[in-house]
């Protein structure tokens, strides 16, 4: 059955690991009649982790989709990885859904990844609630998990449902807007009856703040409401839809997601209140480059982005669009704009899970899946073949762990790369190159659980065995004074010889400029023709540099005068003798190798936060700043590359799994002493290795 726009919801689970998220996705399931009964993530039996590593670790790996349907609505379910490691499900699926709902642990509050996902959100601006979940544990608090919310994000949340007791007392919830209540039933769906009379006054008082919040929504409903100190059910209703697309507010739940409670409740709401896709907009870039949004609308001509490509072992290649515009249908043409190539789109389905559900046609602002595409990949963008500007690519993070690897096997190694690229393709926080400069094939992914799973995959299904190693730094060499040099490169072996004379002089440009040609001939000491072999010249002896074969940046290279013979030069000649002209130089300006050093932000809890920075001054980390909020610090410092190739291992450690990273590339700087020489030594040994094979 395929739904309008008007008829879809789309909404993304997401929360820190171990909050309940997938139990809350096979709960809604249930809860909405789409399956017959509920599985725990131990049983390796849930709808949404249902591949073999996510069974055998009994973790969520990757962004998972399913649907329930309540009163003549389609609401799209995006369960969603908790470990930084897996990030990039949470990416696809924020952008995917137009609503996101994060769980908080009921006794641990507020943690880690809660705070940079509802940072994540914030930047896209995007409506969320809280879903405050295992209640029904010892010392789990609603009260307390608000009063954390409310530290942490400078935010009041608005409970919407309440729980009745707590931790072994507890036995439900209250649905304010619907002015029920909901009671745990072992084994069964929650049974719906009357708010109990002794918390009548509680519901009452919490009913008023959710009041105030719809008023928030309309300026007529805030006049309603100063005017008759109150709100219809009608006008509260309206209310809430309107703040809540607006991100005025943020709607709290109550509830313990393994026991079915407090699921009715949350689809209620989100039947009754959660964003319609017409309230959002997605991102479009046009042929030069400029950014602008447009809005979710059935009625405009067919237009979608790709957010994730995988591949089913039955289905093959699996596409899935998020459609912004018009309509897709099945057993039609339409165009991928990114490739400029025509795609024949033959079956669309939705899914739970990993079953696949046939669909004719999909309506803007629903999610589908389009399978054996010829070109679709992820950031694609399917539309109509008059379109002239492509969506705006998935914001994903940038890898913060890497490792060299190769097959153990020779035999092996063509079938390892084809596996990594469509690792890669798959998942677009993974990173597949083979590094030229120091001849290793490095992966990157979002820390080491995140690569060993992908690797640990390709041999169980490739029968390949890899290797992993600490990958080399690309460091880089310069000169610190000016100096200059002259070389005669001269061959005579019968008929037309080799002649060429060039003087060079070289200066240290700042840091990150790389590389200048200055041509100061004057009087034709080198006829023009022959100076662009000059310049091949310096910049074939800038590959390698003089004192560990380190490419050479920052440098000024000065033409200032040589010497040609009429029939003997010629630009090989020349392009030979400023090659190592320049070497001489170099040797001459006081060369200095640098180091690529790195920008670290490291989220922590305020306990950890004197290890951290100690473990970073021993890493000749440079602090730049800190902030603290709710007991969660955010450190930012500058630090070698070379310290921090296994720092999403160290981190791990120190943080007892708790802390998080991110990294990236700020600028190379000055290395001599015991390091330099170290660094040195290390080179040598790879070139003698290099001969050895």
């Amino acid at each position: 059955m395929s739904y309008t726009t008007d008829r879809i919801k789309n909404v993304a689970i997401a929360g820190h690991g171990q909050t309940g998220k997938t139990t809350l996705f096979e709960n809604l399931l249930f809860a909405g009649g789409e399956i017959p009964k509920t599985e725990t993530t131990d049983s390796g039996k849930t709808t949404s982790d249902f591949t073999a590593e996510e069974v055998e670790r009994k973790i969520s790996i990757h962004a998972a989709m399913g649907h329930i349907e309540r009163g003549g609505l389609k609401i799209n379910l995006l369960d969603t990885p908790g470990s930084s490691d897996f990030s990039g499900g949470v990416v696809l699926s924020f952008r995917a859904a137009e609503f996101a709902l994060l769980l908080v642990d009921g006794r641990a509050g507020v943690q880690i990844e809660t705070v940079k996902l509802w940072r994540n959100l914030d930047e896209l601006a995007k409506p969320r609630g809280v879903f405050i979940n295992k209640l029904d544990v010892e010392h789990a608090d609603f009260s307390k998990c608000l009063a954390d919310i409310k530290e942490k994000f400078k935010i009041e949340a608005v409970p919407v449902t309440l729980p009745m007791g707590a931790g072994g007392a507890f036995k439900g919830v209250i649905d304010l807007l619907h002015d029920k209540a909901y009671f745990i039933q072992a084994g069964a769906l929650e049974k719906e009856g009357p708010v109990p009379d002794e918390y009548k006054a509680a519901a009452a008082e919490a009913r008023e703040k959710l009041i105030e919040a719809a008023a928030d929504g309309d300026d007529h409903l805030m006049e309603l409401y100063l005017e008759k100190g109150s709100l219809s059910a009608e006008e509260m209703a309206k209310g809430l839809v309107l703040a809540l697309a607006q991100n005025k507010y943020v709607p709290a739940f109550a509830g313990v997601a393994l026991k079915t409670c407090g699921v009715t409740a949350l689809i209620d709401f989100i039947t009754a209140a959660g964003p319609s896709p017409r309230s959002n907009k997605d991102a479009v870039i046009d042929g030069e480059g400029n950014r602008k949004e447009i809005a979710i609308d059935p009625d405009k001509p067919l237009s979608g982005l790709v957010i994730r490509t995988n591949y089913d072992q039955f289905s093959g290649k699996l596409s899935w669009v998020k459609l912004i515009t018009g309509k897709l249908s099945a057993d039609t043409e339409a165009f991928n704009f990114t490739e400029n190539k025509k795609e024949r789109i033959g079956k669309i389905y939705t899914c739970q899970g990993k079953k696949l559900e046939e669909v004719k046609e999909l309506f803007a602002g629903d999610i589908g899946i389009i399978t054996k595409s010829a070109s679709l990949k992820t950031n694609d963008t399917l539309a109509a073949q008059d379109v002239t500007m492509g969506f705006a690519p998935l914001r994903l993070p940038e890898p913060v762990h890497s490792v060299a690897v190769n097959a153990t096997s020779k035999k092996d190694d063509d079938k390892l790369g084809e596996q990594l690229v469509r690792a890669a393709e798959e998942d677009k926080t993974f990173r597949y190159v083979f590094n030229a400069e120091t001849k290793e094939t490095v992966v990157s992914g979002m820390g080491e659980l995140h690569i060993n799973i992908i690797l640990d995959k390709i041999k169980t299904n490739q029968k390949v065995e890899v290797e992993t190693r600490v990958p080399r730094v690309a460091y880089r060499e310069t000169i610190t004074k000016k100096a200059g040099a002259e070389y005669t490169h001269k061959k005579q072996s019968g008929g037309h010889g080799q002649y060429g004379k060039v003087m060079l002089e070289v200066a240290p440009l700042p840091r990150g400029e790389n590389y200048q040609f200055v041509n100061a001939i004057f009087g034709g000491a080198i006829p023009k023709n022959f100076i662009p072999g000059v310049e091949k010249g310096v910049v074939q002896g800038m590959e390698h540099g003089t004192m560990a074969q380190y490419p050479v940046v920052d440098v000024e290279v000065k033409i200032v005068d040589g010497k040609y013979h009429p029939v003997d030069s010629s630009e090989l000649s020349f392009k030979l003798a400023a090659r190592n002209a320049f070497r001489e130089a170099m040797r001459q300006a006081s060369p200095t190798l640098l180091e690529p050093i790195m920008n670290l932000t490291v989220f922590v809890e305020d306990k950890y936060l004197g290890d951290v920075m100690s473990d970073l001054s021993s890493k000749r980390g440079k602090i730049l700043g800190q902030d603290s909020s709710g007991g969660i610090a955010e450190i930012r410092a500058e630090v070698p590359q070379a310290e921090l190739l296994r720092y999403s291992i160290d981190l791990r450690s120190i943080t007892s799994g708790t802390g998080s990273f991110s990294v990236a590339f700020s600028h190379y700087s000055p290395i001599s002493g015991r390091i330099s020489d170290d660094v040195i030594k290390a080179r040598e040994a790879f070139k003698f290795q290099e001969a050895d094979e």
